[in-house]
């Protein structure tokens, strides 16, 4: 199967610090993906960098040529005290299409409709956005992704405050787009959601730990090693090469870190 997105040697960050370092790998173009990994272990940076929002400190990200993105991020990002409408949150999927002032005709009005009743919020059109729930606006903004029609999904935590209905309905869709052979990928928290509707991993703690089939991926001796980096890693640092004494020493644009190197997971 081919490559949807391809990384080569990456590393990501911020104000010259890097996040998410030395990554090389595919996601395979129709596969659906998880990333996982305590916070602060490069998840949303990943994301971020995938859509083009952060632009590698080395290395590279490639999404294949011609290939459509919708990305939700997290919850915490938006900003709810927007004045607008159901329909109009959901309708901006469109605009990829039409543009920011585009005229919506009525096979756009119907996809939109279409789009609100596969999440479950028949009759919400005209409700303000502050109005809703935190599980109601999860479900606006998945519809918004179903408008979106898009070959690549990336959702960062999007089973965040929402109930558990909510999220059993958000997983129907994931899986419905993994069915029509969608790439998607997934930041997760729940591993045993992860376990039970996931096929793959990748789990992180600022470099991957291991990615591939997720009981493989998420073993416990990975889990611990994940745990171990994670732990070992100085804020003010980073892990990139081994350095003398056990420690990681290496640059990026400039900027040299290290840090004490994690003991295998036995």
């Amino acid at each position: 199967m081919s490559a949807c997105v391809t990384f080569g040697d990456l590393t990501l960050g911020y104000h010259r610090h890097p996040a998410v370092h030395h990554l090389n790998g595919t996601v395979r173009r129709g596969s659906l993906t998880a990333v996982v990994g305590a916070n602060g272990s490069g998840k949303s940076t990943l994301m971020k960098g995938i859509v083009g929002v952060l632009k590698p400190m080395s290395g590279r990200c490639a999404v294949a040529p011609g290939t459509s993105l919708a990305y939700l991020p997290q919850q915490s990002e938006l900003d709810r005290s927007f004045p607008a409408r159901v329909i109009d949150l959901v309708s901006l999927g469109l605009w990829p299409r039409r543009g920011l002032l585009g005229w919506h005709g009525a096979r756009d009005k119907a996809v939109v409709a279409d789009a609100l009743s596969a999440v479950g919020l028949e009759g919400f059109d005209a409700r303000p956005i502050d109005s809703l729930s935190g599980g109601q606006l999860q479900r606006a903004l998945f519809a918004r992704v179903l408008v979106q029609d898009s070959d690549l999904i990336l959702l960062d935590e999007p089973f965040n405050a929402v109930d558990a209905r909510t999220v059993r309905d958000l997983i129907d869709l994931i899986m419905r787009w993994h069915g029509e052979k969608r790439t998607v990928m997934v930041v997760v928290h729940d591993l045993d959601l992860v376990r039970e509707h996931f096929p793959e991993a990748l789990l992180m703690a600022r470099e991957p730990i291991a990615w591939g089939d997720t009981r493989a991926a998420l073993s416990p001796e990975n889990l611990l090693k994940a745990r171990q980096f994670h732990e070992a890693w100085d804020e003010k640092a980073a892990l990139c090469a081994p350095g003398q004494g056990g420690a990681y020493v290496h640059r990026h644009g400039g900027h040299e870190h290290s840090h004490a190197a994690a003991k295998d997971a036995a």
